[in-house]
């Protein structure tokens, strides 16, 4: 990924494939940042810099699995699309459901794609692929652009 700049927010509660991700970061050379939160909320504290967690600086990219405890995926969806600082973030589901109804309901969020971890591959190096292109030539928004332009 040439735009080293994108931090990465992984929000994963298996810690195995949270070793894997960062597995596959280390075999592909990736410079970018990887922030890890367990679960919906804990992502939140990253995004919004609170319970003493640093805030995540934009641009940023966050890989989402939808099944977790406490806050899943759908109602992190839900809560940063509510909140007018976040409703911008770039979102895409990295997660074991193939269901129709899952992949539905993630892009009425406005996630920018819904990745298997089943055609990933135990060590992720696929997601690398499928995202690379998107750093290299995706243009993110300043951190001060005005939402109402």
């Amino acid at each position: 990924m040439k735009n080293d700049k994108v931090d990465i927010l992984l929000v994963e509660d298996n810690k195995y494939d949270v070793i894997a991700f960062e597995r596959a970061l280390k075999n592909r050379s990736v410079p970018n940042p990887l922030h890890v939160a367990t679960d919906g909320m804990e992502a939140l504290e990253f995004l919004r810099g609170e319970a003493g967690r640093p805030k995540i600086n934009q641009p940023y990219v966050v890989l989402l699995d939808l099944n977790m405890n406490r806050m899943n995926g759908f109602e992190f969806l839900d809560e940063i699309r509510k909140d007018e600082m976040l409703q911008r973030s770039v979102v895409f589901v990295l997660t074991t459901s193939e269901a129709d109804v899952d992949k539905t309901k993630a892009y009425n969020f406005h996630v920018a794609g819904y990745l298997s971890k089943n055609e990933a591959g135990t060590e992720f190096l696929n997601v690398f692929d499928t995202l690379d292109p998107y750093f290299t030539n995706v243009h993110f928004p300043p951190e001060d652009a005005v939402a109402d332009c």
